[in-house]
């Protein structure tokens, strides 16, 4: 498909305009093994010509690497992009390899700044609260960031994989201008509860992984055979052993939908995502990830695509037949606690 300049959307009420789809910039330091760092730049810098203009990192990938990996491109474009970063999963001193969950307003405080400091930036334009510390009320969580805002650290606030309940409580408390959660052909819990209290409340959905994590593109069937040691989705239920096996065959459907638009499987897999905006009547800007340009190209040409009924009638019953988890832990996720 030709490459051209991607059409753009309100993120919420008073948001910025940015492109339909952003970058995921999380494997360019983090999770997916080795990167090249001048191949990523280059990703960048793609992005933005195709009209990629929200980037996504957080402070625990990579302990802060890949914010300070983003902070020369960022600086560059400072008035072209829009920055996405995310505080709560604290790094406990001694233990670099171990997460934990933080949502208490003096933590709130150090990582915004230590996240600033990283990004080089005088203000971050969309801050999300990574993960839920249910033993923090979300609205003295959501009460500190809402001083950011007055404070002029922060522009807009964002959550992820919350639950409907918790994002209502949140929005009482301060508009939420974005909510990140995993949606995908593969994954599609949120839309019995999350979806509708998100279209309810004017809150833009930002789904991440809507390529399952790169499985749905067709690049990998069992991540223990054919990626590396270091990549994590090794650690993942859906990605290995009978599951790895049961979910690849679900692809067949994805490559004849794909095959019709003379298109990849990942392109048919993101061109359902972005049209979950028309089905479900909200704004939704997934965040795919990759560090390469060819496949930024690749991704932002799945805007262009237009499923028919027929077609979506075709993908709807594969994540009813999905195999296993997507964390092995689900008690991190909107879905675990709903």
């Amino acid at each position: 498909m030709t490459h051209g300049t991607i059409p753009t959307a309100r993120l919420a009420g008073d948001g910025p305009e940015v492109g339909v789809q952003g970058l995921g910039c999380m494997g360019m330091s983090f999770a997916y093994g080795p990167s090249d760092a001048d191949q990523s730049r280059a990703t960048l810098e793609r992005a933005l010509e195709l009209g990629v203009t929200l980037y996504d990192t957080a402070d625990a990938y990579g302990a802060g690497e890949n914010e300070r990996f983003l902070s020369p491109f960022f600086k560059a474009h400072r008035d072209e992009v829009v920055i996405a970063t995310k505080f709560a999963l604290s790094i406990p001193p001694g233990e670099p390899t171990r997460r934990v969950v933080r949502n208490d307003p003096p933590y709130i405080r150090e990582a915004v700044e230590a996240s600033l400091r990283r990004l080089d930036v005088d203000v971050i334009d969309l801050y999300y609260m990574h993960r839920r510390d249910v033993n923090v009320p979300i609205e003295e969580s959501v009460g500190t960031m809402a001083e950011l805002v007055r404070e002029g650290k922060v522009k807009h606030l964002g959550l992820s994989e919350v639950t409907a309940d918790e994002l209502r409580a949140a929005h009482a408390v301060h508009p939420i201008a974005a909510l990140q959660s995993e949606w995908s052909l593969f994954s599609r819990d949120i839309e019995a509860y999350v979806v509708p209290a998100a279209r309810e409340l004017g809150v833009t959905l930002v789904p991440y992984s809507p390529l399952g994590r790169g499985f749905l593109t067709g690049s990998f069937t069992d991540a223990d055979q054919d990626l590396g040691a270091d990549d994590f989705r090794r650690q993942q239920p859906r990605f290995t052993g009978d599951n790895a096996a049961a979910n690849a065959a679900l692809l067949e459907p994805v490559r004849a939908v794909a095959e019709a638009h003379g298109a990849s499987a990942g392109q048919t897999a993101l061109a359902w995502v972005q049209q979950r905006a028309s089905v479900h009547g909200l704004p939704v800007i997934p965040i795919p990830g990759t560090r390469k340009p060819g496949r930024v190209e690749e991704n932002t040409a799945a805007t262009r695509i237009e499923l028919s009924e027929d077609e979506l009638s075709l993908l709807e019953p594969i994540a009813a037949k999905v195999a296993g988890d997507r964390y092995a832990d689900m008690s991190f996720t909107s879905a675990g606690r709903e």
